[in-house]
């Protein structure tokens, strides 16, 4: 269950009426992996499966699904369990973090340490700079992929309480929406859509309802995909970011306008 009616009180102008009207509920979704209690993530109980997967690939954990033996959601008890190959390393600094680093609520973003472990994968990992450098697309894909994905957006039409998420292939087809309370979430539940159907990642549009934080560069970056655009604004880090590692950064994507703030040159008018 992640959503309700309640009764309000709605002011119009003059008009004062009784309505039901539909909230989102919050949920507190712990996940275990290798039966030991890794994170606990605020969120919308819904696509449990894809968060998770998605979550451990931003942060390093796994590389794809050739790295999970199983997964298990549990939706009563809101939790969900990964056991990994036993070729997996599971780094033991993962399991060394604060309880409080351990939490991730739905206005934080990524909490410090994880962003550290992020940071590192990236180190880490030698082509992740593998874009197609000369990649571009007309302005018109950008413009019509924040439509469609509004379009799919329903919980954030009906409601107004969540982010909304979407990957499109460069051709401008839809692949995967989701929604979340949190925007973060929301990017990782359609990055882990496409790890769980063994989809490649890297080489797409990413379309969101959230700011463009850093962390928000972070997740791109880790997934190798070179445009991430927005109806909503971008921030310093996330410009900075951006800027550093080549992705072309757009916000307030609405109507026929929009703003970019990083690489522009992929964009053709």
């Amino acid at each position: 269950m992640f959503q309700k009616e309640v009764s309000i009180t709605r002011i119009h102008k003059e008009e004062r009426t009784e309505e039901l009207d539909t909230v989102l509920i919050e949920s507190s979704i712990d996940i275990f992996v290798n039966s030991e209690p890794l994170v606990n993530i605020i969120c919308l109980n819904k696509d449990l499966k894809e968060l998770t997967v998605g979550f451990l690939f931003s942060i390093g954990i796994i590389d794809g699904m050739n790295d999970i033996n199983l997964i298990k959601v549990n939706n009563s008890e809101g939790r969900v369990y990964v056991d990994l190959v036993d070729s997996k390393d599971f780094r033991s600094e993962t399991m060394e973090l604060t309880p409080v680093s351990r939490i991730i609520d739905t206005t934080c973003g990524i909490p410090s340490p994880w962003r550290k472990l992020i940071k590192e994968k990236l180190i880490e990992t030698d082509n992740i700079l593998d874009y197609n450098k000369d990649l571009t697309v007309n302005a018109e894909l950008i413009f019509s992929s924040m439509l469609e994905m509004q379009k799919n957006t329903r919980l954030f039409r009906e409601t107004g309480g969540c982010h909304g998420a979407a990957m499109f292939d460069l051709n401008g087809s839809l692949l995967t929406v989701k929604e979340d309370i949190g925007r973060h979430n929301a990017i990782d539940k359609v990055i882990g859509a496409l790890l769980l159907k063994n989809q490649q990642i890297k080489n797409k549009l990413l379309t969101s309802t959230g700011r463009l934080t850093g962390d928000s560069v972070l997740k791109a970056v880790r997934a190798q995909i070179p445009i991430v655009s927005s109806i909503s604004a971008a921030v310093e880090s996330g410009i900075m970011l951006a800027d550093s590692y080549g992705i072309t950064l757009i916000g307030f994507v609405r109507g026929r306008r929009m703003n970019i703030y990083a690489n522009p040159k992929r964009i053709k008018s």
